[in-house]
């Protein structure tokens, strides 16, 4: 028999096939604080409760795991995000009632100045969760909140040494406005003038023509030169 002939006749319920699914922690700063997006589901298990970003796989018309978290959160939620990273696989008959089930974890960051969130299939209701101490004020269903823990533990860890909270600004801004966002996803404040040295250095911004009064003196404002992740030699002074 050829491997032709094999795969035509191949069954693939030969195998039991666990649940495959995605889930997704959108983060963005809001209000000088760092938010989560969560939904509330419409379907049991869990119903009624909130959750971060998720759903299964379609073994029909998702091309692979990054296509499935992007339908997902587009779909529930009317979000389309410039920026996702894979973080974590989870695989266990624990976490979810209906049997053994994997999950890939992915994170992302948006502006969310501008987006009208629109609560989409299988979710009655959207909204950005304040995130305190590592995790939100309601109980997330499944294990959401542990992945929720591990994902901020992450981003953070990330920031350090990239420009990662560049893909959290609007189309232009001050480095004084960029600087908070790495303030409020590390919890610490940053010398200024050391913040200001390393982006600058890095060549990812281009200046615009533009400035932005503030309380001090006119800010220039400035753009990203690309949609890429600059990755530092060295952590970020004064926030390891």
């Amino acid at each position: 028999m050829t491997e032709e002939e094999f795969l035509r006749t191949y069954d693939a319920s030969v195998f039991p096939r666990p649940n495959v699914a995605v889930d997704t922690a959108i983060f963005s700063v809001r209000e000088g604080a760092l938010y989560v997006l969560t939904v509330k589901r419409t379907n049991h298990p869990f119903k009624d409760m909130w959750s971060l970003v998720g759903g299964y796989v379609d073994l029909q018309n998702d091309i692979d795991i990054e296509a499935t978290a992007k339908r997902k959160l587009e779909e529930k939620t009317g979000v389309k995000t410039p920026y996702l990273e894979q973080f974590e696989t989870i695989g266990n008959n624990t976490r979810d009632p209906r049997g053994w089930a994997v999950t890939v974890v992915y994170f992302a960051l948006i502006d969310s100045s501008n987006i009208q969130l629109m609560a989409g299939n299988g979710a009655s209701d959207i909204k950005w969760s304040l995130v305190k101490d590592g995790k939100v004020a309601d109980k997330l269903a499944f294990d959401h909140d542990e992945i929720l823990r591990r994902c901020i533990e992450r981003l953070r860890s990330k920031v350090l040494y990239t420009t990662l909270p560049a893909h959290l600004m609007p189309g232009e801004f001050t480095l004084g406005e960029l600087q908070n966002v790495y303030e409020v996803i590390l919890n610490k404040e940053l010398d200024h003038k050391s913040f200001r040295r390393r982006i600058i250095g890095a060549g990812i911004l281009e200046e615009t023509e533009k400035t932005r009064h503030t309380a001090k003196k006119p800010a220039k404002l400035y753009k990203l030169k690309d949609a890429h992740t600059h990755f530092f030699i060295r952590n970020i002074e004064g926030a390891s």
